[in-house]
């Protein structure tokens, strides 16, 4: 028998459902064992990145569950976790770049006013919504959702009742718990907080946080009372130190050190959902616990060019650019054990070893994630995703829009530009602040083209159009900022001319 059932009269963990939000950081679509790209059947295809990363407890999630083909994040982290805790499009909440936490970097030429702050509770962030409806909300891993000083530097000011590890830092200062993660070796400005009591030992980050995160389920558990833990690794992200656990699984390649290091960041990260889900059936709530899991942008696996066909291969492009391998991740949803008995599992049916083709973003998890806590949106909160359910039965959904926009009025890998995608097909518009009467366009046809070699912006000047006046609609109504040229003016985008 579950610990819910045995809650006594009040049973509020058997009456709503547990929820995990389990993040990767820097992990791609390709980062893994687990294929994601179909054939044209929908039928999965597996690449050469899918036989050499080792993620078996992702193949064991996405046997219970269902992987999306086409999920969309932003272009880099802080962006991404803001619109996964808001519901909100990058343009709305005006996080558009990753936030560094000692200075404003909105980069030379970019908007003054983006918001380098980061979330606050005005932005009616998703653990707050959740905790005044009675869930108890546990914060484990990588934050970054606002500077230092900032509201949002600590997740506990979000609506976390409890935050393990979280401030404003983007990066691990060192993942060895012999260089206390930072506190005693490596970049001391970056240091882990929160996990003292694993310092001077062998203990990897990714293992300290997994066992922290299920010392949390178990009190929740104990308490029984619905839980809401947002698991958020600070794997995969640089620096690619080795977690000794499994790097014998990767020496006979002939891969560079520091590709075969990110492997072993990767396999650790899915022995840490194996460990996760095998906690939820010990504890026998694994039926009343519905499992999210996804990456935060595209992949910035060490494996060549960031704009080439390397890292994300056969997508094109890394981590912070504009083209598919920059902005698609891996998302698989899933109940910690199927159950067709199973009362919420009943409220949010998910298909079983499906894959589903129709988009989805990661502004859609906050309105999913209420609706199976039985949680209304905010009054007067606005938000761009839609609730996934029927997408995860693995049927269509028309109500929800075939589109996605990722605006970066920002200098990184791929620098000052908008990417529009609409069904087939997507627009990459660049600004160019220092010559901005002279826009550049790209246009692909992803269905024909998904690895975006062949640019169709001049023979297909009508498309063109119509995508770029479909992409500037979309970018006012959400109140997009914009890079700036020399003397600080806006650069709105300008039509093509035909």
């Amino acid at each position: 028998m579950s610990l819910a059932l045995l809650a006594g009269p009040v049973l509020l963990a058997q009456e709503r459902p547990n929820i995990i939000v389990f993040l990767v950081d820097d992990m791609g679509l390709m980062d893994t064992s687990l294929p994601f790209l179909t054939d044209a059947s929908g039928n999965a295809v597996k690449h050469p990145l899918n036989e050499w990363y080792q993620t078996p407890n992702m193949e064991r999630m996405a046997q219970q569950g269902i992987r999306f083909s086409t999920f969309y994040a932003q272009s880099v982290s802080s962006p991404s976790r803001a619109s996964i805790l808001t519901g909100q499009n990058a343009t709305r909440h005006r996080t558009t770049n990753w936030i560094y936490s000692e200075s404003n970097n909105k980069t030379k030429y970019g908007p003054k006013d983006w918001n380098w702050q980061g979330l606050s509770l005005a932005d009616a962030p998703l653990p707050y919504v959740l905790q005044q409806a009675g869930y108890r909300t546990i914060h484990v891993g990588k934050a970054h959702f606002g500077c230092i000083g900032s509201e949002g530097e600590d997740p506990a000011h979000l609506g976390f009742d409890v935050n393990i590890a979280g401030s404003s830092i983007g990066e691990p200062g060192s993942y060895y718990g012999e260089s206390g993660y930072g506190h005693l070796k490596g970049n001391k400005s970056r240091a882990v907080p929160g996990l003292q009591k694993y310092h001077g030992t062998n203990l990897f980050l990714t293992e300290a946080l997994t066992l922290e995160a299920q010392d949390q389920i178990t009190r929740a558990a104990k308490e029984h009372k619905p839980f809401f833990l947002y698991l958020a690794h600070y794997a995969v992200h640089a620096p690619f130190e080795s977690d000794k656990r499994f790097l014998s699984h990767y020496q006979n390649s002939d891969k560079s050190s520091q590709a075969k290091a990110f492997a072993t960041l990767i396999e650790g990260m899915d022995y840490s959902l194996g460990e996760i889900m095998n906690c939820l059936e010990k504890l026998g709530i694994a039926e009343n616990t519905l499992i999210l899991f996804l990456g935060d942008n595209g992949s910035d696996a060490p494996l060549g060019p960031e704009k080439e066909h390397t890292s994300s291969a056969p997508l094109r492009g890394k981590k912070g650019t504009e083209f598919e391998g920059g902005m698609r991740v891996p998302f698989i949803a899933s109940w910690g054990k199927p159950d067709r008995n199973n009362r919420n599992q009943r409220n949010l049916p998910i298909a079983s070893g499906a894959i589903q083709r129709q988009m989805g973003t990661v502004m859609d998890i906050y309105p999913t994630v209420l609706r199976a806590a039985g949680v209304s949106v905010p009054e007067n909160h606005v938000i761009d995703g839609t609730d996934l359910s029927r997408r995860l039965q693995g049927k269509k959904d028309n109500k929800s829009p075939e589109t996605m926009l990722v605006h970066f009025p920002h200098e990184h890998r791929g620098s000052y530009f908008t990417a529009y995608r609409n069904g087939d097909w997507k627009l990459i518009y660049y600004y160019h602040p220092e010559h901005p009467s002279e826009p550049e366009y790209r246009l692909y046809n992803l269905k024909e083209d998904p690895e975006e070699n062949q640019d169709l912006s001049e023979s297909k000047p009508v498309q063109l159009v119509q995508m770029f006046y479909e992409m500037q609609a979309r970018l006012e109504s959400e109140g997009a900022l914009y890079p700036e040229d020399s003397s600080g003016n806006p650069l709105k985008p300008i039509a093509p001319k035909w």
